[in-house]
């Protein structure tokens, strides 16, 4: 692969986040790095679609559903940074350390290591409207979330409303914990601007994140989000890291200490609470992902 100079990340991204949410950072990723991520995501589909159901090994997890109109499909994987050394390079590149950087300092830690696809003309690939601190549980292992988590996502195809791109409503961040469709699962719940209406929110507000691949968005924990079906022909693919600053939190994977990036070892406590005590191959029984409910 082409070595490809890391272009200059600023911190013009820093007020628009802070005011809104959420901010975009353009063309952070360049064609030939996009098509090695593109490929890499081929790869773990492909070992994904190996298993008939939900597969855990360790913290690493695909999640296999059926959808109406494709059939068996694999929506996102968890951890593949973790035996992949393509997705282990970029959870620590130095752009994203330069985009975080100015909101959680030199010393982070990451909870969120993530491959989301949205099938072409699937129908079960909505997320239903929420805020991400739901899953920052236990809530004690987490402090001062507001400021101390952000969570990113590098688009490896073009995102629009046609093939589900994210919607987020600005300057909900503000707003606290809304409780927001916390009796329903967020990939189950379906996908209702109803929900948004109900705890007082105006969907006219909503704002479509427009990506091209490479561009990299960012988004708060409180901030309140969504996604719709992939009706397109093509893709809809995000690689996902989310950071924490590490004083704030009581678990995750480091990953920068004082800036310099960390390499994955033995795998640590993140989301999946019984690493410990049931760490083999498994496939997962009951709901599609145990945590997807506050």
């Amino acid at each position: 692969m082409p070595v490809t100079t890391p272009r200059s990340i600023g911190t013009d991204h820093v007020a628009c986040y802070r005011e809104h949410g959420y901010a975009i950072v353009r063309a952070v990723f360049a064609a030939d790095e996009v098509a090695a991520l593109a490929a890499g995501f081929d790869a773990m589909k492909a070992e994904g679609l190996r298993h008939p159901s939900t597969f855990r090994h360790g913290n690493v997890m695909f999640v296999i559903d059926q959808d109406p109109a494709r059939g068996r499909i694999l929506r996102f994987m968890q951890w593949p940074a973790y035996g992949n050394p393509l997705f282990a390079r970029y959870r620590t590149d130095p752009r994203l350390r330069a985009i975080v950087e100015p909101l959680l300092g030199r010393d982070v830690k990451q909870i969120i290591n993530q491959l989301i696809w949205k099938a072409p003309h699937s129908a079960r690939t909505t997320y239903a409207y929420h805020q991400d601190h739901r899953f920052r549980r236990p809530p004690a292992a987490f402090r001062n979330l507001g400021t101390s988590y952000v969570q990113t996502a590098i688009a490896i195809d073009s995102h629009r409303p046609e093939n589900g791109c994210l919607r987020i409503l600005p300057g909900s961040h503000r707003r606290g914990d809304l409780r927001l469709g916390l009796a329903r699962g967020v990939m189950e719940g379906g996908y209702d601007e109803a929900a948004l209406a109900e705890a007082g929110l105006d969907p006219a507000v909503l704002v479509d994140i427009v990506l091209e691949p490479g561009d990299v968005a960012l988004w708060g924990p409180y901030t309140v989000h969504g996604s719709g079906p992939n009706r397109s022909a093509i893709d809809r693919r995000a690689y996902v890291n989310g950071f924490v600053a590490a004083r704030d939190c009581d678990r995750g994977e480091w990953a920068f200490r004082d800036g310099a990036p960390c390499a994955l070892g033995e795998p640590v406590l993140v989301q999946y609470d019984d690493l410990h005590t049931r760490p083999e191959p498994h496939y997962v029984s009951g709901t599609l992902f145990p945590v997807d409910r506050g």
